[in-house]
């Protein structure tokens, strides 16, 4: 049984690869002074990269994890999801209020995705 480890450190690594099925890490926006939706965009285009990287992109996503630090940020980054995702292809997801691991980070994602067949 094989799991790809990609952009791995002592901690943790951004990427897995396992049986078809690509695992990302909790992924937060480099420039934290942005607001929700900017804050969203740049994840969602660390995770594009990510994806590429394992092989596949987000028109294959299964599942998504989103912890927001105040609901009140709720649309701010569902105005960047919806312009993300793939129209007719979007994937089961849960959206939770969670206080970050830094007070700057409004948003968090995670995804799930299936490599192409």
């Amino acid at each position: 049984m094989t799991i790809n480890y990609l952009e791995s450190g002592a901690r943790m690594s951004q990427v897995t690869v396992h049986l078809g099925t690509v695992y990302t890490a909790g992924q937060v926006a480099s420039d934290a002074t942005a607001d929700a939706a900017g804050q969203t965009q740049q994840i969602l285009e660390g995770l594009d990269r990510l994806l590429a990287e394992a092989g596949t992109d987000k028109s294959h996503l299964l599942s998504a994890s989103i912890w927001v630090a105040d609901m009140a940020d709720f649309a701010g980054m569902n105005s960047a999801w919806d312009n993300w995702v793939t129209p007719g292809r979007t994937p089961v997801r849960v959206c939770v209020e969670a206080r970050l691991a830094k007070p700057e980070w409004k948003v968090e994602i995670m995804v799930i995705a299936a490599l192409p067949e």
